[in-house]
């Protein structure tokens, strides 16, 4: 007993030295030891671990590549939303933004915190009493995947944190792979006849993502800090530039580039410092990332749709390179869009070989009087999607020739109108197979159905062997028809009808989602859901009670009163509802919504939830979140550490809540005594 205190004791002090002088070798680059004492160092830790295997534990040193490899990865659920940025292209949109902002501050002035834009793979790293436990890709914002084993492999995330922090803490980060490591790991692949990585950041996700953590080990991939995302059971910085110096004294790498400015036009000189000298990095950055340093202003602004207000990322200019336009194609979409594109000779454009582009629309392609034949410039901007600026008109021989948008659907042969006003020729085939090929893709999509297995190469074989026609046939599929389709075992189709089975009862705003309806987003949806409550009641909608609802204008009004006209679309709606989907919005127990007109501003910390889950509460009880405090404002939702929001609500006499008379409304009729 008296040995096993005795090793459990050196192991503990073995695993905070190496953790120091990993910090010193991976973060600061400053190592104070040789690679032989380091190496002595971890064969003790080593050997005192395979003498005391019950004293192994998950975030010693020596566990970094331990797992064995995954069958794929689990879903992770980001208690508090991981946002994409709104983009600036010139100092015109950050002015913009910076006027908006100060704007929505009444006025305020702001110092601002920059940040170089790394050209990696966003993840989010949790820790529990200071161990990591947990880290995640962003996937679609709400939820991603679980990368822990992989990511433990990167020996510039701490298992253990330095100092002493908040009992649970979720850091920020975007993972690697410097342009040394990129170039070194493609001479590897071509060295072996395997295909080489397009660019660093695929390289760093594919990387990230290998179900064998021992294939990530051998990736050099490193990580810069750029935020806290949430905290609980803690005292927690005040600012932006307060949490990345707080940040770093937990061990976390954090980019020595970060700067903080008062002023608008430092951060103009900022900008262009760094579009000068970006090429000097060690790793790629295509642009500026812009916040506002006080995150009690941040959580004032809030965000709009998925962006935050608070933050903009201000790009650099796109890469560009010229090639031949060989061909314009075209694409039918799942509302019938004809959409062209452009089929390319193979251009290297900012590290990827291009071979198709977009060309928006006919209209554009006339703007920008593209032919046939022409030398083009291609731009590719980030991840954006590459795209046609326009033609070299001093290259043309006079072979080139115009494009033409064919009067027929390239898929079915139906008639292709263009509506007056619109920039879109659309196909008139309501049984147009690509249509219905990308209906039932967007169909079974995490935000519409969330159909899981439902994927591009079952949604081709349910079509190809006519046991689908639209998507209401989905309810309707038996087992023996699913396991004739081609490879297709048993476990896979008790996994594609089990989640065919449970999406019937997904919510109203996600079924009127997927239908498919255009103009109608997921936010458009939930504000359909919640005014009209059921499909039924949206179908038969006039004009007036759609323009009704706040954000909905002429062009989604007629959108919708054009898709319910439809018979074939009433025909599916019948189907689905035959087959069992929900298409009423689920109502409280009480039968009405207690919350029901009453607007909530949160501030501050709260214990019981997340921000997110508190919204979503509400939401669910009728009640609306809003961003500032005005006289409108039914309740301010008070917790640790509230910001100026208080203040305001005290001014306006507006009532507040505390946490605990939060939950007592929620779990009750709607009143309460505010204090």
């Amino acid at each position: 007993m008296k040995d096993t205190q005795s090793a459990k004791e050196r192991i503990d002090d073995l695993r905070k030295e190496i953790t120091y002088h990993n910090h010193r070798y991976y973060v600061l680059d400053s190592p104070v030891i040789s690679d032989a004492e380091y190496d002595e160092l971890m064969r003790e830790l080593q050997r005192l671990e395979a003498e005391h295997p019950e004293l192994v534990t998950p975030d010693s040193p020596t566990q970094r590549v331990g797992a064995a490899p995954l069958e794929a990865f689990q879903t992770v659920e980001h208690p508090l939303p991981m946002l994409s940025l709104a983009n600036a292209f010139q100092e015109e949109d950050l002015r913009a933004w910076y006027k908006r902002v100060q704007g929505l501050l009444g006025g305020r002035v702001f110092p601002m915190v920059c940040e170089l834009k790394m050209d990696g793979l966003a993840v989010a790293l949790v820790y529990e009493e200071g161990r990591f436990t947990t880290g995640a890709t962003r996937g679609d914002g709400y939820r991603g995947e679980n990368i822990t084993q992989n990511l433990k492999t990167v020996k510039s995330i701490p298992l253990l944190l330095l100092d002493q922090s908040p009992r649970r803490l979720e850091a920020r980060g975007e993972v690697y792979l410097s342009k040394k490591g990129f170039h070194k790991l493609n001479e590897e692949r071509a060295r072996s006849g395997q295909p080489l990585f397009a660019n660093p950041r695929n390289a760093a996700a594919g990387s990230l993502r290998q179900l064998d953590p021992r294939i990530t080990a051998q990736r050099p991939l490193d990580i810069y800090v750029y935020g806290m995302g949430w905290a609980e059971g803690g005292p927690t910085p005040s600012t932006q530039w307060h949490a990345l110096e707080y940040m770093k004294s937990l061990g976390f790498r954090i980019n020595p580039h970060n700067a903080r400015f008062s002023h608008l036009d430092e951060v103009e000189d900022y900008y262009h410092r760094w579009l000068e000298a970006k090429e000097d990095l060690d790793y790629e950055t295509d642009g500026v990332v812009v916040k506002v340093d006080s995150l009690d202003y941040q959580r004032e602004l809030g965000e709009v749709g998925r962006e935050p207000r608070w933050a903009i990322a201000y790009k650099f200019p796109a890469t560009q390179a010229t090639t031949r336009l060989i061909d314009i194609g075209i694409n039918v979409g799942r509302t019938g869009s004809l959409n062209p594109y452009a089929i390319l000779e193979p251009v290297n454009v900012g590290g990827v070989t291009v071979k198709m582009a977009t060309l928006h629309n006919e209209d554009d392609i006339r703007r920008k009087d593209i032919r046939i034949g022409d030398t083009v410039i291609v731009q590719r901007a980030g991840e954006v999607i590459p795209q046609v600026v326009g033609p070299v008109v001093a290259r043309r021989t006079g072979q080139e020739h115009p494009f033409v948008m064919p009067t027929r659907c390239p898929q079915c042969g139906a008639e292709v109108v263009r509506p007056p006003g619109e920039a879109m020729a659309r196909c008139t085939g309501a049984s147009c197979p690509a249509q219905i090929f990308q209906l039932l893709k967007h169909f079974a999509g995490r935000e519409a159905m969330d159909i899981r297995g439902l994927g591009e190469q079952t949604v081709a074989a349910l079509l190809q062997a006519g046991m689908v026609k639209d998507v209401g046939d989905l309810y309707y599929l038996s087992r023996e028809q699913v396991l004739g389709l081609e490879r297709m075992a048993d476990k896979s189709a008790d996994n594609l009808l089990n989640a065919i089975a449970k999406s019937r009862s997904r919510p109203l705003a996600n079924a009127i989602f997927a239908l498919g309806i255009l103009h109608v987003g997921l936010e458009t949806a939930q504000l359909l859901a919640d005014h009209f409550g059921s499909l039924d009641r949206l179908a038969n909608a006039s004009q007036e009670e759609l323009f009704a609802i706040p954000s909905i204008g002429p062009k989604i009004a007629d959108s919708i009163l054009a898709y319910f006209r439809q018979e074939a679309n009433r025909r599916v709606i019948e189907k689905l509802r035959q087959g069992g989907v929900r298409l009423e919005k689920e109502l409280t127990k009480a039968g009405k919504l207690p919350l029901m007109g009453k607007e909530f501003v949160l501030t501050g910390r709260l214990e019981t939830f997340t921000r997110h889950q508190a919204e979503a509460r509400i939401k669910e009880r009728g009640g609306s979140v809003g961003s500032t405090v005005t006289r409108k404002t039914a309740y301010v939702v008070v917790g640790a550490d509230p910001g100026s929001k208080l203040e305001r609500a005290q001014a306006l006499s507006v009532p507040q809540l505390t946490e605990a008379e939060f939950v007592v409304l929620l779990e009750g009729d709607g009143q309460t005594q505010p204090s």
